[in-house]
């Protein structure tokens, strides 16, 4: 598959990287509607909060999984049910007028995310050769990264002339036209070897993963010392124990956590995840920054996130070059010290900042984080022998997304400390409340950058 020529390669990866766009996008644009959704809707701010919880643990519980799923299915026929899938959730979305059935669609989106997402790592690490996988993990970074960057952008140009239904509706065309290209390029890459399927350990994944997962989201409503938030995380903590303990003695495990002894893919892994909750944390922050500190309308603040956006688009595109040019170590570094930048910048901003001081702030961040991604997961992902490669990226896959889900709760949680901690009212508490958060992302820069001293100078050839 390696020898393909790249004229044949883009058509197969161009299916994958279209869902995966969506499902991205689809993580954070609707993060922008929540507040106007609670008035239509007619329910609480909690309630309304699981259109997002009820997605990402779908995603959660699906992604552990996949590396077992592409030994039993095909790839083509887990892209065309994961894109069938979406489409069939996002129609019944975009039709919905209730809460429930809005609900059952984004449960339903969740798993065809859930499944692509490992698709388009373990299909581009098939059938591109070790000298061009940098540019393939910028492609990759494209989806990655700019999907849900630019998420409140285009669904706050949409709600400033539409209804929200319309979020839904935008996404259908592309994931149709994803699926007729996966229908017409996409062929199976992996043996299919159908090894043994342990329930206990699909039982344990999914309560594991899951509580995780929904802990952590509900402590951003709840608090983090609330009975559920504290019962959810104890319970998926121990499943996880009891999971990972279960795969290290299974002769054919579900999911091969032995990936994490190669020292190259846990630390590219580590910093995938550190740069993701930047993104995420940045992603939630941003807005409110916009709406209640600058007193900004959503459409405006739509159309204020798009620089930032697509710079992240630009520098998605070529980090991966970076990499096959210079190894991981000088463009992660850069990558972190110039998020570090911009994540100080947005921390002393103020209600009377003007626009471009925090748009040119945005664009820095959106510099750094993607130049950060793409070198870290090539330097992860190709320390994986090829037995391992379908583990390693729904590893990296599963732990992006738990720790997209980290990120978000501890920023709602430092944005409410910061509000509850200012004598300020109105517009500037606002503001004093997001410093909180924002010390969070510049952390977090500044932990990913330290780390990146560890990664190898040079490409690692996989063993």
């Amino acid at each position: 598959m390696k020898n393909l020529a790249t004229t044949k390669r883009l058509p197969i990866m161009a299916g994958l990287l279209i869902g995966g766009f969506i499902g991205m996008f689809s993580e954070t644009a609707l993060n922008i509607a929540l507040a106007p959704l609670t008035t239509e809707l007619h329910v609480s701010t909690g309630t309304i909060q699981w259109l997002v919880i009820g997605y990402l643990l779908m995603v959660g519980i699906l992604l552990p999984l996949s590396g077992l799923l592409t030994r039993w299915f095909t790839t083509r026929q887990l892209l065309i049910f994961a894109l069938s899938d979406f489409i069939v959730g996002a129609l019944i979305a975009a039709l919905s007028s209730s809460f429930t059935f809005l609900f059952i669609g984004r449960l339903i989106q969740g798993i065809g995310t859930g499944i692509l997402l490992p698709l388009i790592f373990l299909v581009a690490l098939a059938i591109y050769p070790l000298n061009k996988r940098g540019a393939a993990m910028g492609l990759i970074g494209l989806t990655i990264m700019f999907a849900p960057a630019i998420g409140p952008t285009v669904a706050g140009l949409i709600l400033g002339a539409l209804s929200w239904q319309y979020i839904f509706w935008a996404m259908i065309p592309f994931l149709v036209l994803a699926l007729i290209m996966t229908l017409i390029f996409t062929k199976n890459v992996m043996p299919l070897t159908r090894p043994h399927v342990d329930i206990l350990s699909i039982l344990l994944s999914t309560v594991g993963f899951g509580g995780v997962v929904l802990g952590i989201s509900l402590a951003s409503d709840k608090g983090w010392t609330s009975t559920i938030v504290l019962g959810s995380l104890l319970v998926g903590i121990v499943a996880l124990a009891w999971f990972i303990h279960r795969q290290l003695n299974l002769t054919e495990p579900i999911l091969n956590v032995k990936a994490f002894a190669l020292k190259n893919f846990s630390l590219g892994t580590g910093l995938v995840m550190i740069d993701f909750m930047i993104i995420m944390s940045s992603m939630y922050l941003l807005p409110i920054y916009w709406q209640k500190g600058l007193l900004v309308p959503v459409a405006l603040t739509g159309m204020l996130m798009l620089p930032g956006g697509l710079v992240n688009a630009v520098v998605s595109s070529v980090s991966g070059r970076l990499y096959d040019s210079f190894g991981a170590r000088r463009p992660a570094m850069l990558g972190f010290l110039v998020s570090i930048i911009g994540a100080l910048l947005l921390f002393f901003g103020q209600s009377t900042s003007s626009y471009w001081y925090v748009v040119c702030a945005h664009i820095i961040l959106m510099i750094g984080a993607p130049l950060a991604m793409s070198p870290s997961q090539t330097a992860g992902l190709n320390a994986l022998p090829k037995e391992l490669s379908a583990d390693g990226s729904s590893i990296m896959n599963t732990l992006q997304q738990i720790c997209g889900a980290i990120a978000t709760a501890l920023a709602t949680s430092l944005l409410s400390a910061g509000e509850a901690a200012s004598a300020a009212t109105g517009a500037v508490k606002v503001v004093n409340g997001t410093h909180f958060g924002f010390i969070l992302t510049a952390g977090l820069a500044i932990l990913g950058f330290l780390l990146t001293f560890a990664l190898p100078k040079k490409q690692v050839q996989t063993k």
